[in-house]
């Protein structure tokens, strides 16, 4: 009777660890994957249609990079747009059972380009990997991003 209650508190706590680790939401540390560098931090949130969307809410100083405050090379509507306060990350949809979401769709403001894009979430739900790529996504890119408490 013990042994089952031991695995059954275990039980729980890792279902519970995995339903925090499924949820994107929160304030994340974007890294340059080219650098290694802090880039941006974006704050994800789940809309009310279930889909996430990410804002920038601060541009990270980098040596020997000024940063650019408009999107001007980037399509409607974002033509022009604030980089600070941008919603760059939308229609991410969770993959149910899993920490993986995909069907999202992110814009690199500083190339002026719209990617589609999938995260991975680890275990923990303390870094995520999102992959950028267009059509098909062995082509793509990957960054790491690092949950800020």
């Amino acid at each position: 009777m013990k042994k089952l209650k031991v695995s059954l508190l275990f039980l729980a706590a890792v279902m519970s660890g995995s339903a925090f680790a499924q949820d994107l939401s929160g304030t994340w540390q974007q890294i340059d994957d080219k650098t290694g560098s802090p880039k941006a931090v974006i704050e994800i949130r789940k809309e009310a249609n279930q889909t996430y969307t990410g804002k920038i809410v601060k541009v990270t100083p980098r040596p020997g990079y000024t940063p650019r405050e408009l999107c001007n090379k980037c399509p409607a509507p974002y033509t022009n747009q604030p980089i600070l306060g941008m919603d760059v990350l939308k229609g991410l949809k969770h993959i149910e059972g899993t920490n993986n979401y995909d069907k999202g769709r992110i814009i690199d403001p500083l190339a002026g380009r719209v990617y589609d894009t999938k995260i991975r979430l680890n275990a923990s739900g303390k870094r995520l990997t999102l992959r950028a790529y267009m059509g098909v996504s062995t082509l793509g890119r990957s960054q790491t991003w690092i949950r800020i408490n």
